[in-house]
């Protein structure tokens, strides 16, 4: 294979904030897979709060550059399982992964989806994020972008007065992400109130870590509770199931779409409610979460809505929020 790396500043239309970080731009790295004249596209985002850069993942990726090239491709799973020997990080592992399906894909002349045995005719809306600003600002917002369902982040002294202040200007439905900002009683009684303001769900709003709290929390809360932080890799899963209602897989935190489908099996299997998010991926990443559709309850696949620019064609997303897949093979990605 041949195997070519990009960096990319993705410009954010404003500034994203969330409970424990603000940022105007998204550092991403899109690596490039070529064989026998096709090319598949992965993305992996840099991270400050899992230690990522995208100097980091080029290094890893780099220090294997020889043994990639050599590798004797012929699924995504057997790269896969190359690319697990290696201990390389999840991000790194999750931008490799995605091209080596959309590569597969592209081969084999089919969407991903439909190789996995789903078709897309019934698929979840994805929810936009409005992150964490003057509640002006956080109004302005959903009127330049009206959407049927809001992520609201939280992690304010002033939450539900928010969320209360933002039911006034909309009837959508509102899902919200307080980052592990909130404490287990907090949450307790934020919930009810909430739920009066037509919250559908409350993601991890306990520090990931904070499995006691969940659990006073699974018993007591009214809304259901969904895992982000506390949900990264495979084994969390499980352990998830007794104090979630549902998890929210990152396929750049669990290491790409083979993971991620193993975790899917896993969480139905489990009774969970499954959800994929983004992380302010382009279109590259944004295409290779909208394959999984059909397998999910909920998705937050937003990411490329919430550039200035973006760097890639491939899955687009009407202002309805109806998902357009393209013709082309694989994840449907090709570079701008």
């Amino acid at each position: 294979m041949q195997i070519q790396l990009q960096k990319h500043k993705l410009k954010l239309r404003h500034t994203f904030s969330i409970s424990r970080e603000s940022h105007d731009f998204q550092n991403t790295l899109i690596v490039c897979l070529g064989l026998n004249g096709y090319i598949g596209y992965g993305e992996a985002t840099s991270n400050p709060y899992y230690g990522i850069t995208v100097e980091s993942m080029m290094s890893e990726i780099e220090a294997l550059g020889k043994e990639i090239e050599a590798f004797n491709f012929s699924n995504p799973e057997g790269f896969y399982a190359f690319l697990e020997r290696k201990k390389l990080t999840n991000f790194t592992r999750c931008a490799l992964d995605l091209a080596a399906h959309d590569l597969f894909g592209k081969i084999k002349g089919k969407p991903l989806y439909e190789l996995w045995g789903t078709q897309n005719d019934n698929y979840p809306t994805t929810n936009y994020t409005i992150g964490i600003a003057p509640i002006e600002e956080m109004v302005s917002k959903m009127m330049e972008m009206p959407w049927p369902i809001y992520k609201i982040k939280l992690g304010t002294e002033d939450d539900v007065a928010i969320v209360r202040e933002l039911r006034k200007h909309t009837d959508a439905i509102f899902r919200i992400d307080a980052n592990c900002a909130w404490t287990a009683l907090e949450t307790i009684e934020n919930a009810p109130l909430l739920k009066e303001l037509d919250v559908e769900f409350l993601e991890q709003p306990l520090k990931a870590d904070d499995w006691e709290g969940m659990e006073k929390v699974m018993h007591h809360s009214v809304l259901p509770i969904i895992a982000d932080e506390s949900c990264i890799v495979e084994s969390d899963v499980e352990k998830c199931a007794l104090h979630f209602s549902g998890i929210n897989i990152k396929l750049t935190k669990c290491g790409g779409l083979t993971p991620a489908l193993r975790m899917i099996k896993k969480g139905k299997d489990l009774g969970l409610k499954i959800m994929v998010g983004c992380m302010t991926e382009s279109t590259v990443g944004i295409s290779a979460i909208a394959q999984l559709l059909p397998q999910l309850d909920y998705v937050d696949m937003d990411g490329a809505l919430l550039l200035k620019e973006d760097i890639a064609k491939g899955v687009a997303i009407k202002d309805n929020g109806e998902v357009v897949f393209p013709k082309l093979a694989g994840s449907g990605v090709t570079l701008i």
